[in-house]
């Protein structure tokens, strides 16, 4: 693995304190002692002095991006990693870079040139870290744009603090060293007053100092040195998607910083009661999370109603001793009662230190006053007033007919139903008429909307506050059983996903299942790119409707794609790699590695939305699932290679042995008629003669059978299959063998008449011979071989029955294996142990079964049946 590079970071209180002349100063010196030094980029911006550094120093060309028509030049990220200098300066670290630029932001750039192993020297300005964002804005009143999260300037090798004192910076801000004098004057008397230098150049200051703290830490503890640590400390930041969640963040990181760099997690608290929150608080939150990864932080959302308790939870099953939360303006009744988020977890922190933080601009700002939606559907109001009309007529009907009922209580009823079936708003409209009727007809004085008694004014707010109590209630039954059933329809889809992907054969049939699912989940198009080469390709897409032109996906789409691929991070639309490609692309982590990427098409998720979480679910099934089919493919290959090793291993054993005996064989019997000849009897020589003719004809049989074998196990077996009777075929076996028989005798039980077969003669009657061959080799001398055929209604069968010892009942499913003879020691002489093995091969290529049964009548004998299909089934009546 390439190491990575070290990085170095000038920095500084604010711009115009040297950054850049210092970290060209000192790279003139590195190449003066014989180092590489290139200048990737650095913004002179005009200053004589840092022009007159650059000379001698080698300038790496800009690579033109076009934005609106025009042609900006931007850092070469991939001319640097070519070109591989031994250092690289690049200047301006929190540069934002052009729209179309692989990443938005330099120091992103600057990682990919450290992940490459080059050492890089960059500069930054303190107001641009993250977290100091929000303090930089209360002591200038300017909000930086430009950042870099705190977790890059953590990573950095070596700090070096440029500083000088503000009086100083002032003077080169007069003297038109920093600015032109016209812009030089407006920020002497904005920016640059001497009240915000300081403030800058103390955080300066203190992030240096911090950043050597933490080396020293790091050190000791690599080191095994004793020490009290500070790390013991744990942070929790609480945030929602109000406006103060970005600013919790922040400070979140920087009470981290301020304790030896302790871990820190953002919370949210999820409740499944709560109705659901509109599109803008989501969207604050996602942001929130997505800073706080930045940032260096852990993320989890939490689930419970009881917000308190959950916390408190997690503060003690993780140890937490700081929390942080943020507290806006609570309202009157909130303050009246003393109750509020912050007031209940001092109550119940039980040790746990609590942050408080106020947001002036949130606790001050008047609350936007809510746009008024509409009464949503009319039937809800409409069915509400029907009750109410239901419930006046039963009260006319019960006020006619008894004496002091109380009516309210049928009105009450109404209200009720509306409540619980249409929610809030209806219910408080079905109050309202309820009271108004019953106030008219049953409240004296009656056919009058005055009010006669201070109890109707009880009874207005009683239906009032039934109205609002089924209401809520009803609504939050409904939230909460919306809620249940979208987590249901997820489980489900990732219950049928699964099911799917653990169907799929292959890892091109997994890919495409997987792309569809994820198409399904997203509501768009979805593809899946999995390794070829030293590549990755585009193998699936869904809907096939909406697959890419051409089967690409362009060549920013595959820059992400690549990226993703390469480096195990998400890329494209959405991320900080690539932002302005079409797709969003996720790499495919399984449990060993990494199997694939897959992709959807931009702006179809919506950021920690249900949906995201469900793709990113069905993401993580998919990568196992498509991990597991490649090594089941590797299972198959590897087991194909060990019986070829086994079968390479078995052929040599096989023909060490088997070539070696017969031709000694016929190398002695040959030498002896040679060498002695004329001093032998008529007798010996014939004797010798017919032991070269068996060895050679022995020799031959294992030739073929090693042919044979070598055209099934290569799968260069050619069928020619013709009309036959398979009669014929058994007749030229048993005339092939008739010679090895000797004292054996062959019987024959064919019948008179007996359906054709569409076979390959040739490789019908090798088989046989085989069969025919093994039965003679095992058979004792004096006994009877069956050679018989017959057929049934679709297949004519061929049946081959010795008296030999037989088969073991174990080793019946392993006898047409390879090289498999029986263990017996004069095994050697009977052959190879193919024919078996050969035999089963031709039939099963002419489309027949084979099997083998073994004890026949009293514990021996081996019978061998071939099935032979007919091309036409034979009716039973002609059997």
């Amino acid at each position: 693995m390439r190491k990575r590079g070290r990085l170095k970071v000038f920095l500084g209180m604010s711009p115009g304190v040297g950054k850049t002349y210092e970290m060209l100063r000192a790279a003139r010196k590195r190449k003066a002692e014989g180092a590489d030094v290139v200048v990737g980029v650095v913004e002179t911006h005009g200053r004589r002095e840092t022009e007159s550094l650059l000379r001698g120093l080698e300038v790496m060309a800009r690579n033109p991006i076009d934005y609106k028509s025009r042609a900006l030049m931007e850092f070469d990220i991939d001319g640097a990693i070519a070109r591989r200098p031994e250092l690289l300066l690049v200047d301006e670290y929190a540069h934002s870079n052009v729209p179309g630029s692989r990443h938005p932001k330099r120091w992103q750039d600057v990682e990919e040139i450290l992940a490459a192993g080059i050492d890089v020297w960059t500069t930054l300005n303190v107001q641009h870290l993250e977290s100091l964002s929000d303090v930089v804005l209360r002591i200038t009143g300017v909000r930086q744009r430009e950042t870099v999260p705190d977790g890059a300037l953590s990573r950095a090798d070596d700090i070096e603090l440029v500083d000088i004192t503000p009086e100083e910076l002032r003077k080169r801000l007069a003297e038109g060293k920093v600015y032109v004098p016209e812009t030089a004057r407006l920020a002497s008397e904005n920016f640059f007053k001497i009240e915000n230098l300081t403030a800058l150049r103390e955080m300066a200051m203190r992030r240096a100092a911090q950043t050597v703290d933490d080396q020293l830490v790091a050190t000791l503890r690599e080191k095994g040195v004793q020490g009290p640590w500070a790390a013991g400390e744990r942070i929790l930041v609480l945030v929602g998607g109000d406006g103060m969640a970005g600013t919790l963040v922040r400070a979140g990181r920087r009470l981290s910083d301020m304790t030896m760099d302790a871990p820190w997690t953002v919370a949210h608290i999820d409740r499944p009661s709560a109705t659901a929150h509109d599109a803008a608080r989501g969207a604050r939150l996602s942001e929130a999370l997505k800073l706080a990864e930045q940032l260096g932080g852990r993320t989890v959302v939490l689930s419970g109603d009881d917000v308190v308790a959950t916390v408190m939870d997690y503060v003690h099953r993780n140890n937490i001793t700081q929390i942080v939360l943020g507290k806006g303006r609570d309202s009157r009744w909130s303050a009246f009662i003393g109750r509020s988020l912050a007031t209940e977890l001092l109550r119940s922190s039980q040790g746990a230190a609590v942050h408080i933080i106020t947001d002036p601009a949130t606790a001050t700002e008047t609350p936007a006053p809510r746009r008024w939606t509409g009464f949503g559907s009319w039937s809800g109001y409409a069915i509400g007033a029907a009750f109410v009309g239901l419930a006046t007529g039963l009260a006319l009907m019960l006020d006619q007919t008894f004496q002091r009922v109380d009516l309210g209580v049928v009105y009450l009823s109404a209200v009720l139903a509306a409540g619980v079936l249409y929610g809030l708003r209806p219910a408080l409209v079905a109050a309202t008429v309820a009271f108004l009727t019953y106030n008219f007809l049953f409240l004296e004085p009656r056919y009058s909307f005055a009010i006669g008694s201070p109890t109707d004014i009880l009874t207005l707010l009683v239906f009032w506050a039934v109205a609002l109590v089924t209401g809520a209630l009803a609504g939050r039954v409904r939230e909460q059983a919306r809620r249940a059933q979208r987590r249901a329809s997820a489980v489900s889809a990732l219950l049928a996903a699964s099911q799917t992907l653990s169907a799929a054969e292959g890892h091109i049939q997994t890919a495409r299942v997987l792309a569809e699912q994820t198409a399904a989940a997203a509501g768009s198009r979805a593809v899946v790119l999995l390794p070829q080469g030293d590549d990755i390709v585009m193998v699936a897409h869904a809907p096939d409707a909406g697959a890419p032109e051409d089967g690409t996906l362009g060549s920013a789409a595959m820059a992400a794609a690549r990226w993703a691929w390469e480096r195990g991070e998400p890329a494209g639309h959405g991320t900080g790699t690539l932002p302005q490609a079409s797709w969003t692309f996720w790499p495919l982590q399984g449990v060993r590695g990494r199997a694939g990427v897959a992709g959807v098409a931009a702006n179809a998720l919506v950021p920690s939305s249900d949906e995201e979480r469900l793709v990113l679910a069905l993401l993580d099934n998919g990568a196992v699932a498509l991990e597991r089919a490649q090594l089941a493919g590797d299972a198959v290959e590897t087991e194909s290679l060990r019986r070829a090793d086994r079968f390479r291993g078995a052929l040599m054993n096989s023909v060490s042995h088997d070539l070696r005996t017969p031709l000694s064989t016929v190398l002695g019997a040959s030498t002896t008629l040679i060498e002695y000849g004329a001093t032998l009897s008529a007798e010996v020589r014939a004797d010798l003669l017919l032991s070269i003719r068996e060895e050679a004809e022995r020799l031959n049989r294992y030739v073929g059978d090693l042919l044979d074998m070598t055209r099934l196990e290569g799968g260069g077996l050619n069928v020619k299959a013709d009309w036959i009777d398979v009669r014929d075929v058994l007749n030229a076996a048993a005339e092939r063998v008739s010679r090895r028989l000797q004292t054996r005798t062959l019987t024959r039980d064919f019948p008179g008449d007996l359906s054709l077969v569409m076979l390959d003669q040739g490789l019908l009657e090798q088989a046989v011979v085989n069969i025919l061959e093994n039965a003679i080799a095992y058979s004792p001398d004096g006994s009877t071989i069956e050679l018989a055929a017959y057929e049934d209604r679709g297949s004519v069968v061929i049946s081959i029955e010795d008296q030999g010892k037989g088969i073991p009942t174990e080793a019946l499913e392993r006898v047409f294996d390879k090289f498999r003879r029986m263990e017996e020691p004069s095994d050697r002489t009977q052959g190879a142990g193919l024919g078996l093995a050969i035999a089963k091969g031709f039939v099963e290529a002419m489309g027949g079964r084979i099997a083998a049964a073994s004890p026949i009548v009293d514990g021996h004998g081996t019978r061998i049946l071939i099935s032979l299909p007919k091309a036409i089934a034979t009716h039973r009546d002609l059997l």
